[in-house]
């Protein structure tokens, strides 16, 4: 057969419109499958609403994050033994050092808190702590990338959290990101943390900063003219979707660019925490500078989930105490106990704490032994985080550690059962929700996980 010959321009004018396209999903990063034709009913964007797979209370999470690995028994620990066995040689090696943070009793559970969190304290009867955690590696980065992915193997890239659960549930505002990371770190796997690896790119996080300011936001035009320049794109791309043979996923690209349009307009209202009453701000402790950095995005976090943003992670990091351990919890509990309690104050009282799940602590713990003069080293056999919100046992403690605080002994729960726990309250089966890539179903627990029903209520 005789090869058919195409001039340069035949060939450039042919495929112009495929360049044309492949640019604009490269720039907005979409692969949003839609049928055409006019005899088809209209479909439903990605993004759109999908119903729970399993009954459930939580439509939305907001996660915050302790990036560094804080002290548990320093701060929702308590050990006796701990506190009679200070400057005894510990189990394995070193010093055993007790906490130099008084611990009080509190609520009707007599909850034990230590005088780090007091605010925090007001409310461990609408609490549930997970206290026998245990996870795979000892490294930052390879346990943080493991808590929001799945994976602490850097080279197998995995969805995030967020994504899993965009991807499974879909947003409930279509004129907002689904998901919103709030001053994520740049380190321990950096953007990994919120990123869609092979899912669909839209259902990564959208990244703001601490004062709320989003990149690439503010419009270079007046509106109405980016209104033309809009309309002109989109006259085009709709003449493509009418050609034979055009790509399935323009259609979700057009709606796209409309959704961006009406982002600029709602957007930065919505992230101006200026606009709260002065005692809300108040409350939270929101003052200007890094002194402010986590009351503002406690404030901001209510915001977007009260807007319906499905989830919303907000980060305060400097937790890694190896040295400085005193100085260093006073400071970060400072920074950290006033906002987290007006957020679970702000959230019950308008109504959206009965169907939120907050959940609060790190990518492991720290060791009940002494590091140098004034620190301590990772715990990955036995620590603990919290929930509060919708589902939710109240008051109650699941798994324990053992009586120095080391290793989980009673309802172990590895990350894995943490990720099918917190997918089950939310209404997804963490074995139904896959996504096949590369001839094999994947899904945020892999092969593993386990549901904890036990904290069900």
């Amino acid at each position: 057969m005789i090869p058919t010959l195409v001039s340069r321009r035949s060939a450039l004018r042919t495929a112009g419109g495929g360049f044309g396209y492949l640019a604009l999903a490269g720039m907005l990063g979409l692969q949003a499958k839609n049928a055409r034709g006019s005899q088809e009913a209209p479909k439903v964007g990605p993004l759109a609403p999908k119903p729970q797979q399993i009954p459930a209370k939580a439509k939305r999470i907001i996660f915050v994050f302790m990036e560094g690995a804080m002290s548990g028994v320093d701060t929702f620990e308590y050990k006796a033994k701990l506190q009679e066995s200070d400057g005894k040689p510990g189990l394995g090696g070193g010093k055993f050092v007790a906490s130099k943070f008084q611990f009080a009793q509190h609520g009707q559970t007599g909850t034990w808190v230590s005088e780090l969190y007091p605010n925090v304290a007001k409310h461990v009867d609408k609490l549930c702590f997970i206290r026998g955690l245990h996870t795979d590696t000892p490294a930052h980065p390879q346990a943080v990338m493991q808590l929001h992915t799945g994976a602490a193997n850097a080279t197998l890239v995995r969805p995030s959290m967020g994504a899993w659960l965009l991807y499974g549930l879909g947003t409930e505002n279509q004129d907002l990101p689904g998901y919103v990371t709030v001053n994520p770190s740049p380190n321990f796997g950096g953007a990994v943390n919120y990123g869609s690896a092979f899912l669909p790119a839209h259902y990564q996080g959208t990244r703001i900063d601490d004062t709320g300011f989003l990149q690439n936001l503010k419009a270079q035009q007046v509106t109405s003219l980016q209104r033309k320049q809009i309309d002109l794109v989109q006259s085009m791309n709709r003449d493509l979707l009418a050609k034979p043979g055009a790509p399935d996923s323009l259609e979700g690209v057009i709606s796209s660019y409309e959704l961006a349009f009406k982002m600029q307009g709602k957007v930065p209202d919505l992230l101006d925490i200026s606009n709260e009453p002065q005692h809300v701000q108040d409350a939270y402790g929101v003052k200007p500078g890094p002194a402010g950095s986590f009351a503002r995005q406690c404030l901001i976090a209510r915001r977007l989930s009260e807007a319906g943003v499905r989830f919303v992670q907000i980060r305060q990091g400097g937790w890694d105490h190896h040295n400085n351990l005193h100085k260093g919890l006073i400071n970060n509990s400072a920074a950290t106990d006033q906002p987290t309690a007006a957020l679970l104050t702000d959230l019950e009282q308008r109504g959206l704490l009965e169907d939120t799940l907050v959940l609060f602590g790190s990518e492991f713990g720290r060791l009940p032994t002494a590091q140098g003069e004034d620190g301590r080293d990772h715990n990955i056999t036995g620590y603990s985080m919290w929930l509060a919100g919708a589902g939710l046992k109240k008051g109650f403690s699941y798994g324990a550690t053992d009586e120095y605080g080391i290793h989980a002994v009673e309802g172990r729960m590895h990350t894995m059962d943490l990720h099918a726990t917190l997918l089950a309250l939310m209404g997804l089966d963490h074995e139904m929700l896959t996504y096949n890539y590369a001839g094999r179903d994947f899904r945020l627990t892999d092969v593993a996980g386990s549901v904890v029903r036990e904290i069900f209520a």
